[in-house]
């Protein structure tokens, strides 16, 4: 066990790691176009605050929360998404009376008990943003536009948008008799869970991943049929400025999302050459969150990345190429004052600015030039006794071969010049 990582988890490899810099490069390029700034919050939090933000019914509460009593007797949760660690520092740092909009965004690890599969990890990480303190439906459309031009951003084109209104508490327990109506001669054949879910929150039933409560929920009322006149109005403006911004999508009655505390608008994009796993980004409206965790009410709207699925995109469609790393000079050092002095040169290359590296172990000529071919090196310093003599070194170009003495005290400006311009 002490060589393998815990089940659901993966190490992201050197040249790996090229890859999250370039999509993270991305993310933030993208979120100062749109006014959004990086927050960071504490990868775990009471776990009270995932109960109450998140709801007691859904699946992340219910089955997949990372929870333990700390030595304080405190009952701790590793984060399962970040959106109510959000609203709490929100709150906490009064981050509201700055502006009257507040923009967040952050990228991070997040935590949940789940059936490890591809694409799917137990830590995992997600690109969110969160804009607080604005109910026009423009900030939804904005949202949802920055998640959809940072995917395209990547090189991914058969993204599919879909969209709904999910109510309000003014019109949902209009929808959520009609759906105890609908389902009361289909309980003994729902899951356990979802018998659970008919008193508590029978919205929940249509998320269900249980192929027979799928089945049992075909014919199911539609939410869009039971919207308030407010909630109608705002779902119609929504779909304004998507079409006013060119952007395609299509309405789906039965998406709801899998948090509790989405109101009104919520979305999902996914990319369909993913298959089982296509689901890339998804978010919504939640104007209820932030009175439930102990603040005014505050209307507020946001979205999360899964950024494994985004990698296993760029992965399979080959939309990212990683530039070899090359080293812009190595230094053969041959004898143990070359070592010494080639040391000393190696330390003021960097502090130069260059890409720097030598051989520590004094191997063969060979064997050092060896090692700076499989570092890709523009230049070899060759140093030995004579050239420790003559106070020179040999600047070999490892493309081309040719080579040249260069004083000791031009070496450092001789490299600058031919690998900076």
């Amino acid at each position: 066990m002490l060589t393998q990582g815990p089940r659901g988890t993966k190490d992201i490899l050197p040249g790996e790691v090229d890859a999250w810099l370039y999509v993270e490069k991305k993310i933030r390029e993208l979120c100062e176009r749109f006014g959004f700034q990086e927050i960071r919050t504490p990868i775990f939090e009471h776990t009270e605050l995932f109960q109450r933000g998140i709801g007691d019914t859904t699946d992340v509460v219910e089955k997949e929360m990372y929870t333990f009593t700390d030595r304080g007797d405190r009952s701790i949760t590793l984060r399962p998404e970040n959106t109510a660690a959000a609203v709490r520092s929100y709150l906490q740092n009064k981050l509201y009376a700055d502006n009257s909009l507040t923009k967040l965004f952050y990228i991070g690890s997040m935590f949940r008990y789940d059936r490890p599969q591809k694409g799917r990890y137990r830590e995992f990480h997600q690109f969110g943003v969160e804009a607080l303190g604005e109910q026009s439906p423009a900030v939804d459309a904005e949202i949802i536009i920055l998640a959809v031009r940072f995917l395209q951003s990547l090189g991914l084109k058969d993204l599919e948008l879909s969209i709904n209104s999910v109510g309000d508490p003014k019109c949902r327990p209009v929808y959520r008799e009609k759906l105890q109506e609908f389902f009361k001669d289909k309980l003994d054949g729902l899951c356990d869970v979802c018998r659970s879910r008919y008193d508590r929150n029978p919205m929940r039933i249509l998320d269900c991943k249980s192929g027979e409560c799928q089945r049992l929920s075909v014919g199911a009322p539609e939410i869009t049929d039971c919207l308030c006149d407010e909630c109608n109005e705002h779902f119609e403006k929504v779909k304004e400025y998507l079409t006013a911004a060119g952007i395609s999508f299509t309405c789906d009655p039965r998406l709801v999302r899998g948090l509790d505390y989405y109101t009104k608008t919520a979305f999902e994009i996914k990319y369909s050459p993913l298959g089982a796993q296509s689901a890339v980004a998804g978010g919504g409206r939640y104007d209820g969150l932030i009175e439930e965790i102990g603040g005014n009410p505050t209307p507020a709207v946001g979205f999360a990345v899964g950024l494994e699925r985004v990698m296993l995109a760029l992965e399979q469609q080959k939309l990212f190429n990683a530039e070899p790393h090359k080293a812009d000079a190595f230094i053969v050092a041959l004898g143990e004052k070359a070592q010494s002095v080639g040391f000393k040169l190696l330390v003021e290359l960097r502090d130069a600015g260059l890409k720097a590296a030598m051989d520590y172990a004094g191997r063969s000529m060979k064997a050092q030039m060896k090692q700076a071919n499989k570092a890709m090196a523009h230049y070899a310093v060759i140093l030995g006794d004579d050239e420790i003599a003559k106070n020179v070194a040999v600047l070999r170009d490892m493309e081309s071969s040719a080579q040249t003495e260069v004083p000791m005290e031009e070496i450092i400006k001789k490299l600058t010049d031919e690998v900076k311009g």
